[in-house]
């Protein structure tokens, strides 16, 4: 993926803070990026003396100066918040720090500012919570996917298509897509797993294009088969439970605040410029709360496992009894006719007995166990 005019900076700044991570295999993402490695080192040396000026012919950063009057600083504190309505105290703090500005007022300060000029309603006050989730000790162990409510275009639905790390909060993919189908979202898949390599596991929501475990495909979406055969585990959201994916809600809940509410677009591609724009501040500039006011490319590295386009034969153990899927995903195992997915259509599964059960099997497709099959009441459960 070489260098795109039209987000040039963007591309350049994320090349840069990823390769700047402790252990990052600095050709590998030279490789994914699509850039050669000596116009990357120069640009690494460029960076190390500059810093993001670097970057662009010239720094749009503020001029710091020691002598800065309140008046000129409330102005940028103001000036700020007009850019990013949704930001608080804390976050315009850290951003204008960031931005080389000195004697920054504390949070509570720039609350107040925000207050006396009439920038923060009382619902908005009532809104700001506190909240402790779980998050996993390090990046890719678990990504989140799902798709954004849609919205109307003048010339048709967008659905945006999410796609979140769980440990560092980085936003892998928003992408305007027509349609929430597996086509629209292995293609978006495959542009993320060049880029930024493969997860360890992917949570998603119950039903299309993901799958759901409570149904007879036993969460074998045509989608999560694919996934599966990359060596990612596969794993869903409990029924009527969005908060599985909290970190994911809370993205929604962000975007959909900072860029979606009161404005309207033309079609997909104008939606698109939207994103794209959000999602470098996002990641690069917007601190995030829940990471000590970090940003999150702050904390997050590429993924040591690459993408292969070429899917691995699929491969049991001695012991499995293979068998292969027939039409509308029918098996026979031992007289029995047992439903599995049409998804597994003519690819191999491995029935496993277990050694503390006689009688009792456990239904796998590669490293993903489906099913549970209990000989002796002749019942299969997930």
């Amino acid at each position: 993926m070489p260098w795109q005019p039209r987000d040039l900076m963007d591309t350049k700044r994320e090349f840069v803070q990823l390769a700047m991570c402790e252990g990052a295999n600095r050709r590998e993402l030279c490789r994914r990026f699509g850039i050669g490695a000596k116009a990357a080192y120069a640009l690494f040396k460029r960076y190390a003396q500059e810093g993001e000026a670097a970057l662009v012919e010239r720094s749009r950063r503020p001029h710091t100066s020691p002598l800065r009057t309140a008046g000129t600083l409330e102005a940028a504190v103001l000036e700020l918040r007009q850019s990013h309505p949704a930001w608080g105290g804390r976050k315009l703090a850290r951003r204008l720090i960031e931005m080389g500005h000195r004697d920054v007022p504390s949070p509570a300060t720039i609350t107040a500012i925000l207050h006396r000029h009439g920038l923060i309603n009382p619902e908005a006050s009532q809104a700001a919570q506190h909240w402790q989730r779980f998050e996993h000790d390090t990046p890719n162990a678990l990504w989140q996917i799902d798709f954004k409510g849609h919205f109307e275009t003048a010339h048709g639905k967008c659905h945006p298509l999410t796609l979140l790390d769980d440990h560092s909060r980085f936003n892998l993919a928003l992408q305007a897509c027509q349609r929430p189908d597996t086509q629209s979202v292995r293609a978006h898949l495959v542009a993320v797993f060049e880029r930024y390599g493969l997860p360890l596991r992917i949570n998603a929501d119950n039903g299309g294009p993901w799958g759901s475990p409570r149904r007879a495909e036993h969460g074998l979406s045509e989608l999560s088969v694919w996934l599966i055969r990359q060596g990612i585990r596969i794993s869903h959201s409990a029924p009527y439970h969005p908060q599985t994916n909290g970190k994911l809600e809370r993205f929604h809940r962000s975007l959909k605040a900072e860029v979606l509410n009161g404005r309207s677009f033309l079609d997909l591609a104008h939606a698109q410029k939207a994103f794209e724009a959000w999602r470098d501040v996002y990641n690069h500039e917007r601190p995030h709360d829940a990471l000590a006011l970090n940003t999150p490319v702050q904390r997050y590295c590429s993924s040591t496992r690459s993408y292969a386009a070429q899917l691995p034969e699929i491969e049991y153990g001695p012991d499995d009894r293979v068998l292969t899927v027939g039409w509308n995903g029918f098996i026979k195992f031992q007289g029995l006719k047992l439903r599995v997915s049409g998804a597994l259509h003519r690819l191999p599964i491995a029935f496993r007995p277990d050694p503390h059960n006689d009688g009792c099997f456990d239904a796998f497709f590669c490293h993903h166990r489906f099913m549970r099959l209990d000989m002796n009441a002749a019942t299969a459960s997930n």
